[in-house]
């Protein structure tokens, strides 16, 4: 049952909808004006108006289905898929018609105060069918953008690769390598062979030690029973270890009963243990190699607006604060609001969560994304008086089921001891 918060926004979302594809068929017009033929026209304007009606049904009924059944799911992603891809093309365009529509507003004021101009010039100049075309070829590069991350990018899965050195680093570890996965949310996956490749690639760093960061899944315990045979076959000499994100918890749905909510949690936890993976629950365990020693630190979620369940210090007590320590936590946040002031000296956080919007630009030179507007630290490496974070950008994706320029990532990070 619909609140009068949600109609009210499927209303204004039709309004906006129709709003844009109003103003991108001017664009349009723009474009016909040159025909001689008044029955194509006709035909293009009916066409047009029939796809961005039916357009907007399919995406007021994919929100009301979000609303009503509280996930994201089947033929509601479809809409939210549809909804992204069309919106972001369509404003890509407006930007040149709008651009354009304020340069004539403007002349169109200027010829109507020039007193010697005859009353027949002083008018708005037209549209110029030159700046339509260059805002409908440039939009298809969005356009074409969304289409190739919907069908491939999600599954497009890059190795990234950090070194990070450390004057107390224990000599041991130097060398020692981490992979790290996070955000996998099982139940989005639909192609287990593609996800078998994401895995494969993970296998083949052969890295010391493997951890993963949280948000297995979207709701429901069951969306990993597909995976649970390929995560367990991604093994490290010094073990496999996880911890929990905002999603594993099941707040994101209306259970029948607590019973249930607890129940599907407890399923949750048991797959972790399936896969071989060891659930840190706001605790560390020493990692030893040759004699010595670092902490690895692992805490439940802890993220400014979402769940805050994880204790760092129950997760500290014991450990020695000449210890090298190395901490899972899911929500970079945690590391801004907290770890990085800690009075025990955490050298290296390892977060996912944000996925980095899933769709940005990311090049040698720089970097944009809609996850900066949130998120200090979205993706990689930030450093602070010697305490670094990685934020990992996620190996699966969720409610858009896509990737746009911010790919699935498996990171590899390289201890190395920081000679004087």
């Amino acid at each position: 049952m619909h609140n009068s918060g949600s109609i009210l926004f499927l209303i204004v979302l039709s309004f906006v909808s129709l709003l844009l594809s109003w103003y991108v068929y001017q664009g349009i017009r723009t474009l016909l004006d040159q025909s001689a033929n008044p029955l194509g026209r006709t035909v293009i304007f009916l066409l047009y108006w029939l796809l961005a009606v039916t357009y907007m049904v399919c995406v007021v009924l994919s929100f009301s289905t979000i609303f009503r059944e509280g996930e994201i799911t089947g033929y509601a992603q479809m809409g939210l898929n549809m909804f992204l891809t069309v919106t972001i093309t369509q404003v890509t365009i407006i930007v040149f018609l709008l651009g354009e529509d304020i340069v004539r507003s403007l002349q169109g004021m200027s010829n109507y105060f020039i007193g010697n101009l005859s009353p027949e010039q002083r008018y708005i100049p037209q549209r110029r069918k030159f700046i339509s075309q260059v805002a409908f070829a440039v939009a298809a590069i969005p356009f074409a953008g969304f289409v190739y991350g919907i069908i491939k990018g999600k599954y497009n899965f890059k190795v990234f690769r950090q070194t990070l050195y450390f004057e107390d680093l224990p000599d041991a570890f130097d060398g020692f390598t981490i992979t790290q996965l996070s955000d996998i949310h099982a139940g989005s996956f639909k192609d287990v062979d593609a996800v078998q490749k994401g895995i494969n690639l993970a296998k083949a760093q052969n890295s010391d030690l493997f951890v993963f960061t949280g948000d297995l899944i979207n709701v429901h315990a069951q969306e990993v029973s597909p995976f649970v045979d390929l995560l367990k076959e991604i093994k490290a000499p010094y073990g496999q270890y996880s911890i929990l994100g905002n999603h594993d918890y099941g707040d994101y749905t209306e259970w029948p009963s607590q019973a249930d909510k607890v129940k599907n949690f407890s399923q949750l936890k048991s797959s972790h243990a399936a896969m071989g993976f060891r659930l840190m629950l706001d605790e560390h365990i020493p990692i030893e190699k040759d004699g010595q020693r670092l902490q690895l630190l692992g805490v439940e979620n802890w993220g400014l607006g979402f769940k805050s369940t994880g204790d760092l210090e129950k997760a500290l007590k014991g450990v020695d604060d000449r210890d090298f320590k190395i901490l899972l936590s899911h929500d970079p946040t945690h590391w801004e609001a907290i770890v990085k002031k800690h009075p025990k000296k955490i050298h290296l956080t390892l977060s996912g969560h944000t996925h980095g919007m899933q769709m940005g630009i990311e090049t040698p030179v720089g970097r944009w994304s809609p996850a900066q507007f949130r998120y200090p630290h979205w993706a990689g490496l930030a450093e602070e008086a010697g305490r670094y974070l990685y934020v990992n950008r996620g190996f699966g994706f969720h409610a858009f089921a896509g990737r746009v320029g911010i790919w699935p990532e498996i990171t590899v990070i390289t201890l190395k001891k920081k000679v004087a």
